[in-house]
């Protein structure tokens, strides 16, 4: 679902929040090493790959990762140093703040779609469709009644099951209804 920079981005702001220059140019070093390394390990054949067989990360996934993080510490180290910070405060970078709050409304609106559809296949498995076939009289009868009502035959026999009702002996029943 997210992006190799927006994974970048959230953890370089949870991981560097308080840190100095110098641990960030750390981290810089660190991602810069990590993005070399991974971009290596794609470049050797298949087989040497077997180093990141224990992952559940994609190779390429995680070398894009790690080029991205490289770019997010240089960034962090860039404003820094322009702002004068003595420790990186996470909701001090106006940049860093829209683009997590852009990633937390993606999030959000992503899982009241997720919550929407699962309502919706709930929903779907409550659901009986019926064909139903009628003899001709009482065919005529149901579509007059959908007509004087506006309704579809399909709607009053909906509103028809919703009044049924099963007696103690089994047998079905319906009281009097006017179909809305």
């Amino acid at each position: 679902m997210w992006s190799p920079e927006d994974v970048a981005r959230a953890a370089v702001r949870r991981q560097g929040e308080g840190l100095d220059q110098g641990q960030v140019a750390s981290k810089v070093a660190e991602a810069a090493r990590r993005e070399q390394e991974t971009r290596e390990q794609l470049r050797t054949s298949a087989a040497s790959l077997s180093g990141l067989d224990g992952l559940r990360e994609d190779p390429e996934r995680l070398a894009a990762v790690w080029t991205a993080r490289h770019t997010e510490w240089r960034r962090v180290a860039a404003l820094m140093e322009q702002e004068g910070w003595p420790v990186y405060a996470p909701e001090q970078d106006v940049k860093g703040s829209e683009w997590a709050q852009k990633r937390d409304t993606a999030r959000d609106g992503a899982l009241a779609r997720q919550a929407a559809w699962q309502k919706e296949r709930q929903d779907a498995r409550d659901e009986l469709q019926a064909h139903v076939w009628l003899p001709a009289d009482a065919s005529r009868r149901l579509r007059a009644i959908a007509a004087r009502t506006g309704l579809t035959p399909e709607q009053i026999l909906a509103q028809l099951a919703e009044h049924v009702r099963l007696t103690e002996d089994g047998a079905l029943t319906a009281g009097p209804f006017t179909p809305q």
